[in-house]
């Protein structure tokens, strides 16, 4: 997502001067903390230097909480405003299992925060009750994607199932191979488990089933490869327990394909029943196999949910509003914070 936000400000080149800066890094999690004692350096030098107007925090759970807190203690202690952007899917759960000093600590990261950016009305709801002194400063920014370009007319005999994500229990593989194992007598139909975790595990298990000339399992895929499977793809299905905002179901609707999901997270924001998509209970094997089932056999269905979810996709979820939307949040920020800035400056010391 930040990647596609960089190129989209990158190309308009004169809006906004953003610098993208990691505070995890690639290399080992104990490297970590070299990378987010640079970034408060780097901030610093920027404050000294004036040329630093605000902070951008994108935010899950466990280290990288642990690393944020660290990173908007320094922008306070700078007198820098900072955004939140919350991804992490699991964040309830992680905020409601974390030690009490850790919790008071993060509380106070998000009741400094001069916005909040959240993916949907369940997060803007949960951040509403655990921070309720910032509810006025919580803005909804949903993900988006570029728009796929069109999908050639493969001419293909079979409807292409696809479920693009990590390989765990959490997105749901376990009952998507069960789904899947309950349509193996039903011609018409072939799947791709594509992404990383749990990739030879799943393998295995495919191939215990019978079912690998069925199930492709390639493992993780680079961006251009991904887009080439959705480019082959009729359907995607992404049976979660646990989201945000998943990135795949969005470009899914963007590439044009038929979304099968759960409504965990944000997902209802964007999927409406039976509109731009078909929702099914997480968990639920049968639910999720006769979802799978029906758009296999119902063409017209399947094309019908598809055009709906592109067309939500282009209206809602392009990348060029979202950039706008990004912008304006920042604006937003930097001004709230200047006026504040010169009332304390009116009032002199107290």
């Amino acid at each position: 997502m930040m990647a596609a936000l960089q190129s989209e400000l990158e190309r308009r080149s004169v809006e906004v001067i953003a610098r993208f800066l990691p505070t995890r890094g690639n290399g080992s999690l104990a490297l970590s903390w070299l990378h987010l004692t640079r970034f408060c350096l780097q901030m610093a030098g920027a404050r000294v230097r004036g040329d630093v107007d605000l902070v951008h925090i994108n935010l899950a759970s466990r280290g990288s909480t642990y690393r944020k807190i660290v990173l908007a203690a320094c922008a306070r202690i700078l007198r820098i405003p900072y955004v939140i952007h919350l991804h992490g899917a699991e964040y309830r759960e992680f905020w409601a299992n974390s030690r009490p000093t850790v919790s008071r600590r993060i509380h106070g990261m998000f009741a400094h925060a001069s916005r909040i950016i959240v993916l949907g009305t369940p997060w803007r709801a949960f951040v509403a009750q655990m921070v309720p002194e910032a509810a006025a400063r919580i803005v909804i920014v949903p993900n988006a994607v570029a728009e796929a370009e069109t999908r050639p007319d493969a001419g293909a005999t079979t409807v292409h199932i696809l479920f693009m994500g990590r390989i765990e229990e959490r997105k749901g593989v376990p009952e998507l191979v069960r789904a899947l194992t309950n349509l193996r007598e039903m011609p018409g139909w072939h799947a791709t488990i594509a992404g990383d975790g749990s990739v030879e595990a799943l393998r295995a298990e495919v191939a215990e089933l019978g079912l690998q000339d069925r199930i492709a399992v390639p493992g993780w895929l680079g961006a251009q490869d991904a887009a080439r499977l959705l480019a082959t793809g009729d359907i995607l299905t992404l049976p979660s327990h646990a989201e945000n905002l998943a990135m795949s179901v969005i470009e899914a609707m963007a590439a044009g394909l038929a979304v099968v999901t759960t409504p965990v997270g944000a997902v209802e924001d964007i999927i409406e029943d039976g509109e731009t998509g078909l929702l099914v209970p997480p968990g639920d094997v049968a639910a999720l196999a006769d979802a799978l089932a029906l758009l296999v056999r119902d063409t017209a269905l399947r094309q019908r949910l598809a055009a709906a979810g592109q067309r939500f996709q282009r209206e809602h979820l392009s990348i060029s509003p979202y950039a706008d939307r990004i912008v304006s949040v920042w604006h937003d920020a930097v001004a709230e914070h200047l006026g504040e800035t010169a009332r304390e400056d009116r009032r002199g010391p107290q």
